[in-house]
């Protein structure tokens, strides 16, 4: 084989490019993997599908979850469906992220409420959340309803109250849950899919 300048120059330049990741300390025997307890978590535990719940594409997620002797399920991996149309097993980086919002330190575990003029918010329970909120939505409705328009017509809405959907509802979901905002009368209903 002739020599070229071509050939010299990526010869020189791979075996210098090795010499010096050599010097540096990178090893090129083969590594032992550390995953054996994973797999073992994964395959004893229970598989639940679900919806992503970050963007409007709705992706499906596995979710695997063991039982941690309390009588609770803890998440042990997340991954994607491959049986799902959308995404066909494939995840975002948010969607791959899904493990965390269930194992993490900081996640809100209670409802927090900060009553009107105070700073500081103090827990309290669902039951006098939602109650708290049905009564709000009540208040803002009824001074705010109108039967009929100007011209006559009965119209039967509210224009005080808006609702934007979530995309970690699926289509059924959401046809019950603009159903109920319909039956309130509100006319402002969107969904983060169109937005």
């Amino acid at each position: 084989m002739r020599m070229t300048r071509r050939n010299f120059l990526g010869t020189a330049g791979a075996t210098g490019a090795g010499g010096i990741l050599g010097f540096l300390g990178l090893d090129l025997s083969p590594s032992v993997a550390y995953a054996s307890a994973k797999v073992e978590a994964v395959r004893t535990s229970k598989i639940t599908t679900t919806v992503c719940p970050y963007c409007a594409v709705g992706c499906g997620a596995l979710v695997m979850a063991k039982s941690d002797g309390n009588g609770r399920s803890v998440v042990v991996n997340v991954e994607g469906d491959p049986d799902h149309p959308i995404n066909e097993g494939a995840l975002c980086p948010k969607g791959a992220s899904l493990y965390q919002m269930a194992n993490n330190e900081k996640r809100l575990k209670q409802v927090l409420y900060r009553a009107p003029g105070q700073s500081a918010f103090t827990p309290i329970d669902w039951t006098t959340a939602a109650k708290k909120i049905a009564a709000r939505i009540k208040k803002t409705r009824d001074a705010s309803f109108t039967e009929k328009d100007a011209a006559g017509q009965v119209v039967n809405r509210t224009t005080a109250i808006a609702s934007v959907g979530s995309a970690a509802l699926d289509n059924e979901e959401c046809w019950l849950y603009q159903k109920l905002l319909r039956a309130m009368g509100l006319v402002y209903i969107e969904h983060q899919a169109r937005i």
